[in-house]
């Protein structure tokens, strides 16, 4: 392997996982307040413009690191838009 090649890899492992933590911790906590809806819109948006390209180019890479870094933006941008299960859970049992 040429060193290119290892950096890019490197910076797409990186790329892919910088999500894991944040969905980990979504799945854990329930908890999205703090997490901006238009950031990670965005983000989905370029990731599936990435994959686009990846499918145009015929770049197995670009569309794999793309496409599973999307899937998890995306998961991450759905749970920050759905309302707050943890609130209505908590008004549900006051009343």
């Amino acid at each position: 392997m040429d060193v290119t090649t290892i950096i890019g890899s490197a910076a797409a492992l990186c790329s892919t996982c910088s999500f894991v933590p944040q969905a980990w911790k979504i799945i854990q906590s329930g908890e999205t307040k703090d997490i901006s809806a238009p950031t990670y819109a965005l983000t989905v948006v370029g990731f599936c413009l990435w994959f686009t390209y990846g499918i145009l180019q015929s770049d197995w890479p670009l569309m794999v690191t793309n496409g599973i870094s999307g899937l998890l933006a995306a998961f991450i941008l759905v749970m920050t838009l759905l309302p707050d299960r943890k609130g209505a859970t908590k008004k549900a049992k006051s009343k």
